[in-house]
């Protein structure tokens, strides 16, 4: 009798992963150190060091020569709409009202966020793996809204972040800590030991008070959906009353602030309906949210006309500022995705989003939801982050951002985690590397597991 026929193959200890997948791991490790911290923009010489590009070329080597067949993933539906959104914007350059902007868009931008997106879904098949990602993107904006408040360079009274990249325009940085808001929660509740808690929990504090800074209205509107679902996740079903107290209590004095804060409210305010004549003063917070409004319901009709009038191809990527001679991108993710890329674009764009959130979504119905606290965990945490980006998408531009498809790839590959079984994840089932049920808030009572199930 064989050993196969003497142990179940539960029992069986999990494959080690190859060398090539190690490799591959690694090189997705680094593109999303570089990527969030920006060395270059610290370091004295490196901004003459094309990191951005060598990562790319490396993580693009790691996706086609970093994984063996028999060790990948199956490629999840969202990689195939990636692939063929990635064709048909590459279909409108001939089109394109500036060929070179277009291929340069595709090109430098968003097929990195195709390649990661593939990588993530395709490498990391363990919940150690996942969330050491999940660390280096929450910490990294946590640490960049720090260190951009410490330093307090603002534009037009508006916080500016540290870096170059994504994370320096205002409305970019608060939709980054809108979407992070509850990685971050979630680390809160994962943590061992006092310290730890502490730290993630002033860093929320901080990302808050971020959000503020920035005066962008599209990170209020997506931390404010991050926010409600947060306090239903981790307050109402997993039945943390003290979580549910203090929002209460941050929330009085939040609103006490902006009561105390009449600019603030001016400029939110200015979403639906335009201050009376005479009301603003000429270069003030609320002068500059009037011009914002207009300018921004001028640039969504023309994205919208565009659209219609280049309802195959589009005027090609990158292209909505050249065209319409304004220089400003429409401030809306759908409606200038489906002026540059057309219809098929946008339609691809919306049934990637619409996927992934019935994704994370059918996670909780898989045998590793019911098994391991650190799924339920993750899962509300991505959740209400890729909740909160779909409704900032709708005041920002982020089409060929990578961060989006961070999540996208983050949320297949917490699926193909929680759809095995633990031997062969290495979950470890209801015991966590990093606490136990308790400590997250998941054991201890049937009913409150009943709780986290829908």
């Amino acid at each position: 009798m064989n050993q196969e026929a003497q142990f179940p193959a539960s029992a069986l200890p999990a494959a080690a992963p190859s060398r090539r997948t190690t490799l591959a791991y690694r090189a997705l490790v680094l593109f999303s150190l570089i990527y969030f911290l920006r060395p270059e923009d610290f370091i004295p010489g490196m901004v003459y060091i094309p990191l951005g590009k060598i990562a790319g070329g490396i993580a693009l080597a790691a996706l086609i020569f970093g994984i063996r067949r028999k060790d990948r993933g199956k490629m999840p539906l969202e990689g195939k709409i990636l692939l063929a959104l990635l064709v048909q914007l590459m279909l409108t350059i001939p089109f394109a009202y500036w060929r070179g902007g277009a291929a340069d868009t595709i090109i430098n931008k968003f097929s990195k966020g195709v390649i990661i997106a593939l990588l993530i879904s395709l490498v990391v098949t363990k919940m150690s793996d996942l969330r050491k990602l999940l660390f280096i993107q929450a910490g990294s904006v946590t640490l960049v809204t720090i260190a951009s408040l410490i330093v307090h360079h603002t534009q037009d009274g508006r916080l500016m972040g540290i870096q170059k990249g994504i994370l320096e325009n205002p409305n970019d940085l608060a939709i980054n800590i809108a979407i992070n808001f509850p990685l971050c929660m979630a680390f809160l509740f994962a943590a061992k030991g006092g310290l730890r808690k502490a730290m993630w929990a002033i860093g929320l504090i901080v990302l808050m008070y971020g959000v503020v800074a920035t005066y962008s209205r599209s990170g209020m509107i997506a931390m404010m959906m991050t926010a409600l679902i947060c306090l239903w996740e981790f307050g109402v079903k997993g039945r943390r009353f003290m979580l549910l107290a203090s929002t209460a209590i941050l929330g009085v004095l939040a609103v006490g602030g902006l009561v105390a804060s009449p600019k603030y409210m001016a400029r939110m305010a200015s979403l639906i309906r335009r201050p009376a004549a005479g009301s603003m003063e000429e270069g003030s917070m609320e002068a500059h949210g009037e011009g914002s409004l207009e300018a921004r319901s001028q640039l969504l009709k023309e994205s919208l006309s565009l659209m219609v009038h280049h309802p195959i191809f589009g005027i090609g990527p990158g292209n909505f500022p050249a065209i319409t001679r304004e220089w400003h991108v429409a401030h809306n993710t759908y409606t200038e995705l489906g002026a540059e890329g057309g219809v098929p674009a946008l339609a691809l764009f919306l049934a990637l989003l619409i996927c992934s959130m019935r994704r994370i979504r059918s996670v909780r119905k898989l045998p590793g939801y019911a098994q391991d606290a650190s799924i339920r965990l993750w899962t509300a945490g991505l959740w209400a982050g890729i909740a909160g980006y779909v409704a900032g998408a709708l005041f920002a531009s982020t089409e060929y951002n990578l961060f989006p498809y961070f999540m996208v790839g983050y949320i297949c590959s917490l699926y193909e985690i929680a759809r095995r079984p633990a031997e062969e994840t290495g979950a470890g089932g209801t015991q966590l590397q990093n606490g136990n049920q308790e400590e997250l808030g998941y054991g201890g009572s049937t009913e409150r597991e009943l709780a986290w199930t829908r």
